[in-house]
């Protein structure tokens, strides 16, 4: 829809399986055709955007594996990049020059073409991840096309953005789809639920994601998810002795440290 407001596309297929999805996005005019098959939704395409759940981005790559143009180049939406590099070379044998490992850092817990508006990228960040045998041409397209919808691009490698991701959205998501589990299943759940003012609606937003979708982020990130994990794990255990023993000063040193980073680095304000 960006790339449409801006006039840089001419075509836009779709390609899912949900027929109802792809006929409303065609309504909406989110695409101009669609089809159920990979291999003829790429034939002819200049430039292919996988967004895919994980767990099924090597099935499409199979599917479209000789199918592309000459001049073709494909990139990704995918939330974990080392999952992505290892599909990639499972299928291909290497990876490819004219695939660009990316990931656009914006969405809603809100899915399906209803949900799509082109103002979702702007001013956002969409980072992607070359690598040494990413073709050069290729990596200058891909980043021009984000930058037409609004976004900001960076560069990183595969490691250090998995790493990243995990600390900043695996581990919130995570977290979000726990607590609310918790609490839905105490026999309480109703009366619970009842009395839940902003702060847990704020948090908790992010468990209305697509659970199939985050599931395949896990596993596939399981590595470095473990390990914020477990430090998690470790900082709520200091929590729970600080408020045990009662240490008012504790609690607070960590209430304050935390406000003033989050202001800092999320809100820009420097105080």
């Amino acid at each position: 829809m960006a790339l449409k407001e801006e006039g840089v596309v001419k075509e836009v297929v779709g390609c899912g399986r949900g027929k109802a999805n792809l006929t409303e996005a065609q309504t909406l005019g989110v695409i101009d055709h669609y089809t159920h098959d990979v291999a003829t939704a790429v034939k002819g395409a200049d430039m292919v955007l996988l967004s895919v759940p994980l767990g099924a981005m090597r099935n499409t790559l199979e599917a479209m594996r000789g199918q592309l143009a000459a001049d073709a180049v494909v990139t990704d939406a995918g939330s974990v990049k080392g999952s992505v590099v290892d599909d990639l070379r499972a299928v291909f044998g290497e990876v490819p020059g004219f695939f660009v490992p990316g990931h656009p850092i914006a969405g809603t817990e809100r899915s399906g073409a209803a949900a799509a508006f082109a103002e979702l990228y702007r001013n956002r960040r969409v980072i992607l991840t070359p690598l040494s045998e990413t073709d050069q041409h290729a990596l200058q397209r891909v980043e021009k096309m984000w930058r037409q919808c609004g976004a900001e691009v960076v560069q990183m490698t595969v490691e250090h953005h998995d790493e990243v991701l995990a600390a900043t959205s695996h581990l919130p998501h995570m977290l979000a789809f726990t607590l609310v589990d918790s609490l839905a299943r105490m026999k309480e759940n109703n009366e619970i639920f009842s009395f839940a003012a902003g702060g847990f609606r704020d948090f908790t937003r992010i468990a209305s994601s697509n659970p199939v979708m985050w599931r395949d982020i896990c596993i596939a990130n399981q590595r470095s998810l473990n390990e914020m994990l477990t430090r998690f794990a470790d900082e709520l255990h200091e929590l729970a002795e600080l408020l045990q023993h009662g240490d008012e000063k504790g609690l607070l040193e960590i209430f304050e440290r935390a406000k003033q980073a989050r202001d800092r680095y999320v809100d820009g304000v420097d105080r």
